[in-house]
């Protein structure tokens, strides 16, 4: 059985070496939808009895690890070092340095990466992550599994 959750937050971002206007300092709403894949629990004592998990369980997780970390942070190429040491010389600014250049393609890499390990080690293999969708914009997003 598959599941989906969704989760919004804001981040800012730059493509370096970009033709167009995404070379620019800028920002985006994003949003994450992440699929989950693994049986239905069948034990009637349970709390999750009749789901694969809580939703709550994996926005907890999907939160923990990528929206509160992302939200409201400059994500930034750990090769773009113009960009990179403009940011350090900013007292407490939240920074997330990225070790891929963060498109939405890298984004969802990133954080399929980041949930994939999470979830084995924390549901053993039983549940697992099988696709990170990240939308841009409302109209433009990646999908990563």
């Amino acid at each position: 059985m598959e599941i989906t959750t969704r989760m919004e937050f804001d981040a800012g971002h730059r493509i370096p070496n970009h033709k167009s206007t995404c070379r620019n300092l800028h920002g985006h709403r994003y949003a994450i939808e992440v699929t989950i894949s693994g049986d239905i629990i069948n034990q009637e004592n349970e709390s999750d009895f009749g789901m694969v998990m809580d939703f709550k369980d994996a926005k907890d997780v999907i939160k923990r690890l990528i929206v509160e970390p992302w939200d409201h942070a400059f994500i930034v190429f750990e090769k773009d070092l113009e960009v990179l040491d403009f940011l350090n010389s900013m007292k407490d600014h939240k920074t997330i340095v990225f070790p891929k250049v963060p498109t939405a393609e890298n984004m969802a890499l990133v954080a399929f990466d980041i949930l994939s390990q999470a979830f084995l080690k924390e549901f053993k293999g039983l549940i697992k992550p099988i696709n990170v969708r990240l939308y841009e914009t409302p109209n433009n997003w990646a999908d990563a599994s």
